[in-house]
């Protein structure tokens, strides 16, 4: 393979379109190939404007404008590593011969969880919980009371785990309906799914190049708020589990194509294992493969996209705790205890402009026996915004 230089006429050229934490370390990983990175998102100064070639500030959801920059740059390839993105953009690029990552046809089924779900369930066969779609509060209640309580209840999209619940009573329907109506994203159509006793979740990192997929060992989160807080890797599972969620990691991936990186994120109960959403780009559970791995999630992606081979060496035990802001701050500052920076550990901050109550503005990453617990203290000493 032919390998350039940034701002050349002959420049391999990736857009992000979506400039946050993990956009950051794509971009990273990219200059490290020499690739050019043009990072684009919705305020100035987002982690990966910091770290790229040129950087552009536009409204995601605005079709022509998102579309303004990619003719403008030309990029080699396009990444969007956010949901709240013009999918019309998208397609528009890619009907003119940009090529999205991994394409715009995965992009759209995956940003939106009813696209996403009819897919694995009803075309790909795959197991999941129960779930129905609805648009108000009434099909709300009668959705509820057919799957029956707990229930999970979700916008069809947002990013993170945003106005996502569970309902563990017919008095808790409100409250549900209200959070997912302020999540940001779409919020016009929720989706009611069963709630699954599931023993633990995880996410399975699958990557592709177009002659290869691969798989990372499993990763096992925490969430609060259908966010996570926590994660580490190995997920210890049994040999039959693995081998199930790799099948259905693979039909997944194979059905929506394409090359690059996916977070498939799954149930398991025993040996049993159920589908439940999958991101085409690297996953905020996967920042724990930058201790884990010779080649981080962020590193496998550029990798894929390229076509270059996969292999990596798994070192071992790891654990990441995120770390969010608990003030709101437009100059924010931390105080970080010197025991976060030991042989085992390490802290990224992500380099936000602003925090806001509940934005995650770092992460610590830990390594070897009982890094889940040694992540979880450390993360106690982390202080400020």
């Amino acid at each position: 393979m032919t390998f350039t230089t940034p701002l050349k006429s002959n420049s391999t050229k990736i857009m992000l379109l979506g400039s946050g934490e993990l956009g950051r370390e794509v971009a990273i990983e990219a200059q490290r190939l020499g690739v050019e990175v043009v990072a684009v998102d919705a305020y100035e100064n987002a982690p990966a404007h910091l770290s790229a070639n040129k950087a552009y500030v536009v409204n995601m959801k605005d079709r022509d404008a998102v579309l303004e920059i990619i003719r403008r740059e030309k990029p080699t390839y396009i990444l969007p590593e956010v949901e709240a993105i013009s999918i019309d953009a998208l397609f528009a690029a890619e009907t003119e011969g940009f090529h999205v990552i991994p394409n715009a046809e995965a992009v759209n089924k995956t940003m939106n969880r009813k696209n996403i779900r009819v897919f694995a369930v009803e075309e790909l066969g795959l197991k999941a919980s129960d779930y129905q779609f609805v648009t108000t509060f009434e099909g709300l209640q009668k959705a509820a009371e057919k799957i029956g309580f707990p229930c999970v209840i979700k916008p069809v999209m947002s990013s993170s785990g945003h106005g996502q619940s569970i309902a563990k009573s017919k008095g808790d329907l409100q409250a549900s309906w209200e959070m997912a109506k302020e999540a940001r994203g779409d919020a016009s159509e929720l989706i009611v799914e069963e709630f699954i006793t599931f023993d633990y979740e995880i996410t399975l990192l699958t990557a592709r190049n177009g002659k290869e997929t691969i798989f990372c060992e499993p990763i096992g989160h925490i969430q609060k708020d259908g966010d996570y807080i926590f994660s580490w890797q190995p997920m210890q599972m049994s040999a039959l589990a693995i081998e199930r969620a790799q099948e259905i990691a693979k039909k997944i991936t194979d059905g929506l194509g394409g090359r690059g990186i996916f977070g498939v994120e799954l149930f398991v109960k025993g040996d049993e294992v159920y589908f439940s959403e999958v991101s085409p780009r690297p996953h905020d559970t996967g920042m724990v493969t930058m201790i884990t791995q010779s080649q981080s999630e962020f590193a496998l992606h550029i990798r894929a996209v390229l076509g270059l081979p996969l292999g990596f060496a798994f070192y071992g035990e790891g654990a990441s705790a995120a770390y969010k802001s608990k003030v709101e701050s437009v100059a924010p500052t931390f105080e970080i205890d010197e025991s976060c920076f030991s042989t085992n550990s390490q802290l990224r901050i992500f380099g936000k402009p602003v925090a806001h109550k509940g934005r995650r503005m770092a992460v610590v990453l830990t390594s070897g026996t009982d890094a889940l617990e040694h992540a979880k203290e450390l993360i106690k000493k982390v202080k400020g915004a």
